[in-house]
């Protein structure tokens, strides 16, 4: 009797610990299983964007590109400013007492309109909206509006900032003043509304100077390089850049040439044209 006792208490404890582990197996089985699902998760976010799995910025991609054809320019232009328009590209000059806004046909590179800014002015970064032209000045913090045909003065505005690059990117004005921040304007208002940081490589970038808005991004030349950034507009993020160094060769230098600076696109081609202050070529280029 006292074995048969024994004998089913140990059954018991047998049962229990089998029940016990079953539980324990299917806990264990569980939590592989949600273990599994967040490593697949976090590899294919990782696969989509390498930098999440560092939280660091990827290294910026660099762009290769070719020389299309390069056209005259005005060497005494110091340019600021460049956007194409309807077959012209019109220019923002800079130099105090010889600043301009002026309309230039392409291919020939003569001077179809010009008016001239008052002497205390430095002409800076220009924009097309729709019928207007966009002028900026470099520590006067005024801008001007004008009528893109006749050049007739519409309006002038005023910012809070030194005025460098300006584009448009078809809602917004888009203004750069030197620093690593891009500031978006209402076209109408002038006034800010947002503003961007810019980075490469996970480091802000200063000298933002000239912009343009090319297949929804925004191109950036930086003063004193021979760089031209690729940025997101959503992040601030140089994911692409161009080196144009080399790209006005020594044959076709006056010896009076300063920094690569000026970025026009026309859309329905495609094409994009890049030159600098006080040279003597405007340049068509293509990304590779």
């Amino acid at each position: 009797m006292v074995g048969k006792q024994v004998w089913q208490r140990k059954s018991v404890c047998t049962f229990k610990y089998r029940k016990r582990s079953t539980g324990f197996v299917r806990l264990a089985s569980i939590i592989l299983i949600m273990a599994g699902i967040v490593a697949w998760a976090l590899a294919l976010e990782g696969a989509k964007n390498p930098a999440a799995k560092t939280g660091e910025e990827t290294s910026a991609r660099r762009l290769d590109f070719e020389v299309v054809k390069d056209y005259p320019h005005d060497p005494g232009a110091f340019l600021q400013g460049l956007v194409w328009y309807e077959r012209c590209l019109y220019e923002s000059t800079g130099l105090y007492g010889q600043s301009t806004l002026r309309r230039v046909d392409l291919p020939t590179g003569r001077i179809l309109k010009s008016i001239s800014l008052s002497s205390e002015l430095f002409g800076e970064g220009l924009a097309v909206v729709g019928d207007r032209l966009i002028q900026l000045t470099w520590k006067s913090k005024l801008g001007f509006v004008y009528d893109r045909e006749s050049f007739a003065l519409l309006r002038r505005f005023t910012y809070d900032t030194e005025g460098w690059g300006l584009t448009c990117d078809g809602k917004m004005l888009i203004m750069s003043d030197g620093s690593s921040n891009l500031t978006y304007v209402d076209p109408v208002t002038f006034s800010p509304v947002r503003k961007l940081a810019v980075t490469m490589n996970g480091h802000p970038v200063d000298n933002l100077n000239e912009l343009e808005f090319i297949e929804g991004s925004i191109w950036s030349n930086v003063w004193q390089t021979n760089l031209i950034l690729c940025i997101d507009p959503g992040t601030g993020r140089a994911n692409s850049y161009l080196d144009l160094r080399g790209i006005l060769p020594d044959k076709m230098r006056t010896g009076r040439e300063d920094v690569l600076n000026g970025i026009a696109y026309e859309a329905r081609e495609k094409r994009i044209f890049v030159s600098g202050k006080l040279w003597p070529r405007i340049f068509e280029i293509r990304v590779k």
